[in-house]
């Protein structure tokens, strides 16, 4: 079973881009972020069409995040985390898939630091880091996968120093990431690729994506159930480059039955 991970930016904007994806990748789960479209235009007829069932939170304007599933309807569990700092905004969805939790997430950006956008982010990391908490205690094989908006590392980044002033790589938000994996999530990409720079975002601006000059902010965290099942994960660079695109590349793992 193969579950991806897509920042879309824009779902009706980039639409051909995805239907172009989902119809070469075939992934069997997708968790799309910035939907960017309220819930009346997400385009579920064309995704149907292309064999996906889908649930989906959206937002005017910004945000938003869906649940696709082509091996069973996603039965939604969660939308918005427990005591979010801003529930106005549509961050998080999760549902039953084939036997997993999936818990789709977009976390909030927090530029400029310090300020507070930055604080909100914290607030809303400490949200997640405490849901994260009670599903690993469920025991229930689940999935976080998303668009974490943090650098965890210095190997997550092209050129560290240029980064110093970005909250997504922010001392304190590297210490939330590093406290939510600590828990006992395994972060799938750095486990399957534990020395390589491996990167899911690339900005629109001087070529990045041609000098790969990217950073990973795009993560799967596994829970110990479906950590064993782990085979591979990776990125599918190629759609980065396709005309009209996202300035993401979709993630994926690979689960064994």
């Amino acid at each position: 079973m193969r579950v991806a991970s897509y920042n879309i930016n824009g779902v009706n904007t980039r639409l051909p881009v995805l239907i172009r994806w989902l119809t070469e990748a075939q992934p069997d789960i997708v968790a799309l972020q910035e939907l960017k479209c309220t819930d009346e235009v997400f385009p579920a007829a064309t995704i149907a069409e292309l064999g996906y069932a889908a649930i989906w939170h959206g937002q005017s304007r910004w945000n938003g995040v869906a649940i696709l599933s082509r091996v069973g309807e996603p039965i939604e569990t969660r939308r918005a985390l427990p005591d979010d700092p801003d529930p106005s905004q549509s961050r998080y969805i999760e549902a039953a898939v084939c036997g997993l939790i999936i818990g789709n997430l977009y976390a909030p950006n927090g530029n400029p630091w310090p300020g507070p956008k930055f604080d909100y982010k914290l607030a809303w990391l400490d949200r997640l880091s405490a849901h994260a908490a009670d599903l690993l205690a469920s025991g229930l094989p689940t999935m976080l996968i998303g668009d974490f908006n943090v650098i965890p590392t210095d190997m997550d980044v092209y050129k560290p120093e240029r980064w110093k002033k970005d909250a997504l790589f922010a001392p304190q938000a590297k210490a939330a990431f590093a406290k939510l994996v600590g828990q006992g999530w395994t972060d799938a990409l750095r486990d399957r690729h534990p020395d390589e720079r491996i990167y899911t975002f690339w900005p629109y601006w001087r070529q990045s994506f041609e000098r790969d000059a990217g950073i990973r902010i795009d993560h799967a965290l596994l829970s110990a159930p479906l950590a064993a099942r782990l085979k591979k994960a990776g990125v599918d660079r190629d759609p980065r480059g396709w005309e009209r695109t996202s300035d993401h590349a979709p993630t994926w793992v690979e689960l064994a039955p």
